[in-house]
This record gives structure tokens, C-alpha cells and sequence, in this order.
């Protein structure tokens, strides 16, 4: 008996260990991956009716909007990169500006040092909107179907309501008083929530209508416009029709480099994404990641040591492109990569504070959301989208139901002085009147010999960069599947502060024993989240396979 006994403990030990890992839903020809099922079925339908990736975007964005209204939205910004199915790539940048009458000491007292939220919470905080103005360019660029047949579902979504998750109700009910105390009237939101709970917009639901029957300037002039100048101005906020009507996103050229056979095409600045995910694969190409463990003692040193030397970087040179000269060629040059991690040791960690910006051969919500779409004829779209933190600046504009952003934090409100993730930046990220503020988005498609292989992307404020990161590693390097992919438990490291942020319970005790011996800082914390990916994976066989990620209500939907 105690040996049949035991013979069960070895079967069951034996069969745990050789689980197999999870799949993610697969399809034959098309998907959406959002963080709302609502949203990526909205964005489905689309699709069903013969439109592509493009005509999704705009329906899944704007259902978003409705369904997800911590990251989901019409008063913030982002960005998008494509391929189209002849191979094809481009990028938009709709992310927010700072008003015309912004300057760089607007965060500072009279002594110079920095007011306590004044750049996160009303407001002040609040940067010009531009995901409207970007997926109206998406739609007359390269949509194919009515644009009011588009936006129709979500205006239906906020007037019939949404459910409230159980997550959603618990992030509602954390921000109340935020609300409360930015909003001179009492908003929707301002009740205690509960999971199965129904929200109603109608607010919403009118707005949308007017960008339904007006396109762009259903937002950025007549009625919503007046809305939003008139409450911000009550609010004693600085952005007037003016900023609202000077706005316009803007295409531009990717990042695009290859990695291990595979070419990566990522977001451009004012997105820091792109060129830092550049950074970082690039050091660590030299190293054979299949002769080490994932998630071991010297996976988790690489990664971070090539993190910290390029979030050193980003906190010196980027910024707005059209503002200050980056010099993103010679950032991403082999040579300077190399020397830059000659000071790395296997034997202990290099401290941030022996770690400044390289010198150049020549001359980054945690409440963003991301969704991935990849449609019937080999489109592809990633975008990432966002109001900085969670429901932004907290400021629900009166009359037109939407929250606005508080991404005005994102520039460097004092050269060294870190934001609300902790990071910080130089003079390349000063504020200035209508420049772009820098962002950590980091949307990627990745190709493999001339073919689509993984459309990616995540929120996660400065952590985007390191989770699409670890996720392509994952893939070209470990083989992993889309789910069980996205499912591995992530870390992070930023340069400043020096600490390397794990997700609990994720990471072996032994392993993170070695780490502490070497030098590293190490912060685990029983709610900490790093990123929420949404990717597709494109299979040998040619079907979809999507990353949900379960740390949200993230779910995919195809056909």
C-alpha cells in the first residue's frame, strides 16, 4: 500500500511537470485581441462583413471606448504600426501634444521644484486628445467600409450598457474619490460597483454620434469641442478650440531591424519603444539564450543588464522627433551596443549609478491597452492606445461622458526628476508648446523569411518596452506558443530605480537568491502586474493563434 502509494505521488509529479502548456484560441484566417471580448467581437463583426484589419481598428478602438474606460478612449492618444498583406509597413502617431500655451516650468513652484500631482490628477494634466483625429486618418487612408457603420456598434454598446467585470468594478471603486475630488459634478462613476453591475453612457453614446455623423471634427470642433474647452477652462485647464483644431496625427517611418532571422518593425518617437526594444535585442544577440534557462539566474542578468544601459539612454536622448535631433541610427549601431555592454560581468550586477547615456558614435499606463488584428487577406494591425493612468486625469468632461488624459506627466516636468513611473528624462523631454510628450508604447509585428509571424504589443507604462520584449524572446528564442507565451511570468528593470521588478510567486526562490548575491535589488510584490499582452501568432500551418492575457479580461475572438 505505501508503495502504490508513493508510485501515485512520482505519476503525479512526473505528469505536472510535463503539463502541457495552454493554447490560446486558434482560428483558420482572422483574429482580434483586446481587453474587452465586447471590443474584439465588435472589431470580429467588422471583418464578418467583409471589412479589414483597418475598418476593425476603428470599430474596436472606439468599442474600447465604451467597454474598458480606464485605458480605452477617445480623450487620449497612441499609436499604431501595419503591415499590409504585400509585405508593406507604415506607422501613425496619434499621440497627444501639449497645448499652445504649455511651457516648460508649468509644474514648478516658485522655487523650482516640482508641484505634487499637478502633472497626473484635473486639468492641468491633460495633453491635446489625438486617438479620434488617428483613427479617422486609419479610416480614410486605408478603410474600406462606411465610417458610420464603424462607430454605430459602440454607440449602441454605451447606450444598451456593459457589464462590469469583477476587475473593473474594483478599479472603479479604488478611483472614486479621484473622481470626486477633480469633477465639479457628480459623474456616472460615482457610486460603489460591483461585478454584474450594468453601466449606461448616454453622454458617451451622443458624442460618439457626433463623430459618427462628422468624422474628425465631430470631436475637435462644434459640440464635443465646446464641451471639452468649456469644462477644462471651469477646471481652470489651459487647452482651448484652438489646440483642438491645430491637431493632426501624423504617418511615420518604423522602427524596423532584425533579430535572430526575424525583422522587427516597432513604433518610432515619440514613442521610445521601438528604438530601446532595438537596443536591447541587439546586446543580447551576441548571447545563445537556448543554452540558457528561461527565467534563470543569467536569463534574468542579460536581459536586465541590456535593459539598464538602454533605459539610460532613453532618459538622456529621446524625445519628440520634430522637436529634438535623436540620433536613433547610431543608438541602434552594433558597434555602440557591443561597448556599451563591455561593462557587463557574469560576476556581479553593474549599479545604475555607474551607468549614464553612452556616448554616441555619432551624433517611455500602466493603464494603456493594446489590441492586435490580424484580417482574412493578411493585414495586420498593432496598436497601443492610452490616458497614461488609470482614467487618466480623472477628469470626465460634463456633457460628453469621456474621460481626458493625463499624459502631460510623460514629459520631464524637471530634468531628473522621475513621473509617475519613475522615470526619468532630460532636456529632449522638456515641455513645449504642441510637442509630442515621449511614451513607452511599444506596437510590433514581427516577420519571419518575408512572412507574417506575431503581431504584439502590451500596456504597461514603462514596463511595455521589457513585456513585448520578453514575449518575442519567448518566440524566436524558447519556441513557445501565443498563450503560453504571453501566460510566463514577467520582470522589468528601467535603469532608475535600481531594482529589478519581478511578478509574485513567479520566479524560483533559488533563483532570485543568486540574484540578491550578485548585486541586484529585487521588488516582488503580491499585486504587481507587469503588462497585459495581446499578440497573434501566425502558426507553420498558416492558422491564428492569440495571447489573452489572463491578467486582465483580455480575450481574442476569430474566425
Amino acid at each position: 500500500m505505501r508503495k502504490l502509494a508513493l508510485l501515485t505521488c512520482f505519476i503525479f509529479i512526473i505528469t505536472a511537470c510535463h503539463k502541457k502548456p495552454e493554447l490560446g484560441l486558434i482560428t483558420e484566417k482572422a483574429m482580434v485581441v483586446s481587453a474587452r471580448i465586447e471590443a474584439s467581437e465588435i472589431g470580429l463583426s467588422i471583418l464578418n462583413k467583409g471589412g479589414n484589419a483597418y475598418d476593425a481598428m476603428v470599430a474596436t478602438h472606439f468599442a474600447l471606448a465604451v467597454v474598458y474606460p480606464a485605458a480605452g478612449n477617445i480623450g487620449g492618444g497612441g499609436f499604431m504600426v501595419y503591415r499590409h498583406n504585400d509585405g508593406t509597413k507604415g506607422a501613425l502617431d496619434f499621440r497627444e501634444k501639449a497645448p499652445i500655451t504649455a511651457h516648460k516650468d508649468m509644474y514648478l513652484d516658485s522655487l523650482g521644484n516640482v508641484i505634487k500631482n499637478k502633472s497626473v490628477l484635473g486639468a492641468h494634466a491633460v495633453g491635446i486628445p489625438g486617438s479620434v483625429a488617428g483613427v479617422f486618418e486609419v479610416f480614410q487612408k486605408l478603410g474600406s467600409l462606411p465610417f458610420s457603420d464603424l462607430v454605430q456598434p459602440a454607440i449602441d454598446l454605451a447606450k444598451n450598457g456593459i457589464t462590469i467585470t469583477k476587475k473593473q468594478a474594483k478599479d472603479l471603486n479604488n478611483a472614486t474619490e479621484k473622481f470626486r475630488k477633480v469633477n465639479n459634478y457628480q459623474t456616472i462613476f460615482d457610486k460603489e460597483w460591483k461585478a454584474g453591475d450594468t453601466l449606461i453612457q448616454n453622454d458617451l453614446a451622443q458624442t460618439l454620434e457626433q463623430i459618427r455623423d462628422f468624422g474628425k471634427d465631430g470631436f475637435y470642433k462644434g459640440k464635443t469641442a465646446d464641451f471639452l474647452v468649456n469644462y477644462i477652462t471651469e477646471l481652470g485647464g489651459i487647452i482651448s478650440h484652438k489646440d483642438l483644431e491645430n491637431y493632426k496625427a501624423v504617418w511615420r517611418k518604423p522602427v524596423e531591424f532584425s533579430y535572430k532571422g526575424h525583422d522587427i518593425t516597432s513604433m518610432t518617437l515619440p514613442a521610445s519603444g521601438g528604438i530601446c526594444l532595438a537596443q536591447i535585442l541587439k546586446s543580447i544577440e551576441p548571447y545563445n539564450l537556448t543554452k540558457i534557462e528561461h527565467n534563470s539566474t543569467k536569463y534574468i542578468q542579460l536581459l536586465t543588464e541590456a535593459e539598464r544601459r538602454a533605459y539610460a539612454d532613453r532618459a538622456h536622448y529621446l524625445g519628440d522627433i520634430d522637436f529634438v535631433d535623436v540620433p536613433l541610427d547610431s543608438l541602434a549601431n552594433t558597434k555602440y551596443l557591443k561597448k556599451r555592454m563591455n561593462s557587463f560581468s557574469w560576476d556581479k550586477a553593474t549599479p545604475s549609478s555607474a551607468i549614464s547615456h553612452g556616448k554616441i558614435l555619432g551624433y517611455e499606463s500602466d493603464e494603456t491597452t493594446h489590441y492586435s488584428i490580424v484580417d482574412q487577406f493578411g493585414n495586420a494591425v498593432s496598436v497601443t492606445t492610452t490616458l497614461n493612468t488609470g482614467y487618466g486625469s480623472k477628469v470626465l468632461v460634463k456633457g460628453a461622458g469621456f474621460f481626458l488624459n493625463n499624459e502631460m506627466d510623460d514629459f520631464s516636468s524637471k530634468p531628473g526628476v522621475p513621473n509617475v513611473y519613475g522615470l526619468v528624462g532630460s532636456k529632449a523631454n522638456a515641455i513645449a508648446p504642441e510637442k509630442r510628450m515621449l511614451s513607452s508604447m511599444t506596437p510590433t509585428i514581427v516577420e519571419k523569411d518575408g512572412q507574417l509571424k506575431m503581431v504584439v504589443g502590451t500596456p504597461g507604462g514603462s514596463t511595455i518596452i521589457t513585456s513585448v520584449l520578453q514575449n518575442i524572446i519567448n518566440i524566436v528564442d524558447y519556441k513557445m506558443g501565443m498563450q503560453e507565451s504571453v501566460n510566463q511570468p514577467r520582470f522589468h528593470h528601467q535603469w532608475l530605480p535600481d531594482v529589478i521588478r519581478m511578478e509574485p510567486n513567479g520566479f524560483d526562490d533559488n533563483t532570485k537568491r543568486s540574484l540578491n548575491n550578485l548585486g541586484y535589488d529585487l521588488l516582488e510584490r503580491n499585486s504587481l502586474i507587469i503588462g497585459r499582452v495581446d499578440a497573434i501568432l501566425i502558426l507553420p500551418n498558416g492558422k491564428l493563434e492569440a495571447g489573452a492575457d489572463k491578467r486582465g479580461d483580455d480575450a481574442a475572438a476569430g474566425f
